[in-house]
């Protein structure tokens, strides 16, 4: 059963980078989103397992979107994977503490990515 990320990044570049990385891990379908709103719609319209999430967009932020998402009790075992460039520990503890599963720092490593990944999908 292929699983399904839902990539949430206003940045093209940055989605691609993140697919990438996705794409060496088998069964993985990627679905992009360039905003929280774009983001919450086609979270909404399909099921995933994982959200790997931007924290600096434009019309919703990511912390936003982490916090709506987890107040949706259809949404709240889908793991969350913060991806930003804010690398400080306040961003970092209120990002886990709305509900995020993990947190990587940019520039990212696609390896990184990988391990994550895989980690909150459980895939061995």
């Amino acid at each position: 059963m292929p699983y399904k990320v839902l990539v949430i990044d206003d940045s093209p570049t940055m989605r691609q980078l993140i697919v990438f990385a996705l794409k060496r891990i088998k069964d993985v379908e990627v679905v992009e989103a360039s905003d929280g709103v774009d983001g919450y719609k086609k979270l909404t319209s399909g099921k995933f397992d994982l959200m790997l999430v931007d924290i600096n967009m434009p019309l919703m932020d990511g912390l936003k979107l982490v916090s709506i998402v987890r107040e949706n009790p259809e949404y709240k075992g889908i793991p969350i994977v913060i991806i930003t460039t804010e690398g400080g520990e306040e961003d970092k503890n209120k990002a886990l503490s709305l509900g995020a599963n993990a947190y990587i720092t940019k520039p990212i490593q696609p390896n990184h990515v990988l391990s994550v990944t895989k980690d909150m999908l459980k895939i061995g």
